[in-house]
């Protein structure tokens, strides 16, 4: 039975490791304690920082070592979501750690126990406590849910494209603030006949009813970052020929009616059923068979480059061209806002 105190402070570092999920990195998280006080909290950041020891662990020692002042840190705890690595291992050897906790254990690097011991070699100068398995299956099933999310991703790039489409690829996005780890896609939406559909979604349990926004004619899923970040569950969507969803070529591809069948199918699919639908009043003849209540809005705007970033060049635009000029034609007068 672990105490309280552990529990609490293993939570904490599950609020890492999620963050570190969150930027599309392994996610664990690691927070440093010291007479019952977080002195640093930190997550895996080996991508973003382009540095291979920049582990949970590691990135909390320096934060703690900095905070006191000290690079040893004799009367402090490390707790971590995952079994140390060698590399951490050592370096929480090094610091002189009083006590080590982590949650799920790591049977291919795990140097704590699952493959090696550093921590068992009396030989070594110092001895730290170690203690595993504290919220071992919540530790654990972040790992999970994360890499079945990167393995289904992985599937769905190996969609082929079809030969009268683009995708564009990841340069384009390179130094741009995206948030790809809650990129989805799909191609098996009937009216969809193998184009790949994107769409962003930031619930976490995947359970709660989201609110869908989608983009209108010159932006794409995107615009809306700060809904995502909300704590409100939020799909941003891309139609075919916009953002990252595949694009057709051809311009006469890009009917309202067929753009109105993938959104349906899409509302349709998502579960549980989605509470309603946010867009900007141009696209209203795409949805004017919608049964989902529809809110109005102003598009927010996104800087030049990331605004352009899906279009690399003229080919991948005929999605927006179409639609420009199709909605742009006299229509019925929109449905009032839905409630």
């Amino acid at each position: 039975m672990h105490s309280p105190e552990d529990i609490g402070f293993m939570q904490l570092a599950l609020r890492q490791a999620q963050a570190a999920a969150d930027a599309g990195e392994v996610p664990v998280g690691a927070v440093v304690v010291r007479a019952g006080q977080v002195i640093a909290s930190a997550h895996n950041a080996p991508l973003g920082s382009h540095d291979p020891t920049a582990h949970a662990e590691v990135n909390a020692m320096r934060s703690a070592a900095q905070a006191l002042g000290n690079y040893r840190l004799d009367d402090c705890t490390l707790y971590v979501t995952l079994e140390p690595c060698a590399m951490c291992s050592g370096a929480a050897l090094h610091a002189r750690f009083k006590r080590v906790v982590f949650g799920a254990t790591e049977p291919k690097t795990g140097a704590a126990g699952s493959v090696l011991n550093l921590f068992a070699h009396e030989q070594i100068n110092h001895q730290t406590q170690v203690t595993g398995g504290v919220l071992a299956d919540d530790c654990a099933q972040v790992l999970q849910a994360f890499f079945e999310q990167r393995r289904a991703q992985q599937q769905l790039n190996k969609v082929p494209l079809r030969e009268d489409a683009l995708r564009t690829s990841d340069s384009p996005f390179v130094g741009l603030d995206v948030p790809f780890s809650l990129s989805h896609f799909t191609a098996d939406l009937p009216a969809l006949d193998g184009l790949r559909l994107h769409w962003f979604d930031n619930r976490q349990d995947g359970q709660s009813a989201p609110y869908v926004y989608l983009h209108g004619l010159d932006g794409w899923s995107a615009q809306y970052a700060a809904q995502l970040q909300s704590s409100e569950p939020v799909i941003a969507l891309d139609l075919p020929g916009f953002g990252l969803s595949d694009k057709p070529k051809k311009v006469a591809t890009h009917r309202i009616a067929w753009h109105s069948q993938v959104l349906n199918e899409f509302l349709a699919s998502v579960q549980p059923a989605p509470v309603a639908l946010h867009a900007p009043r141009v696209m209203a003849p795409i949805l004017a068979k919608l049964a989902l209540p529809v809110h109005w809005l102003d598009m927010p705007s996104l800087p030049a480059a990331l605004r352009d970033a899906p279009y690399p060049d003229r080919g991948h635009m005929a999605g927006p061209r179409a639609l420009s000029t199709l909605l742009a034609a006299p229509a019925p007068t929109p449905p009032p806002e839905r409630s």
